[in-house]
């Protein structure tokens, strides 16, 4: 349902062992912005996981929240750093659009 390519379980990993008490990292959708949503990214506790989903690539777990699935459908997670960013990629396929800023998206209305 989600996929994470090499770079994404990279990083997946580096930032879980950032905190010694995490699993994984959850791929939660946050309201805000002007388009409605956005992704983030937060630390999982092993105490956390019976309301998520879980997916996992060469020791990277990624953790979504069940009542957010439906909008990540077929996403690829990925990392891209670069001389003047870094971060995760979301390649989300069920994005209608995104912010001028590309900060928040919307979700194409027929998946609702």
């Amino acid at each position: 349902m989600i996929s994470i390519t090499d770079e994404g379980a990279k990083a997946i990993r580096e930032k879980t062992a950032l905190n010694p008490d995490a699993v994984g990292l959850r791929l939660k959708i946050k309201t805000t912005g002007c388009s409605g949503n956005s992704y983030q990214m937060e630390h999982v506790l092993a105490e956390d996981l019976k309301m998520d989903d879980r997916f996992e690539k060469d020791g990277a777990v990624l953790y979504v929240p069940k009542m957010s699935s439906w909008m990540l459908a077929g996403m690829e997670v990925g990392f891209e750093e670069t001389k003047m960013k870094s971060g995760f990629i979301f390649n989300n396929p069920n994005e209608a659009g995104r912010c001028g800023c590309g900060e928040s998206f919307t979700v194409n209305q027929n998946l609702t």
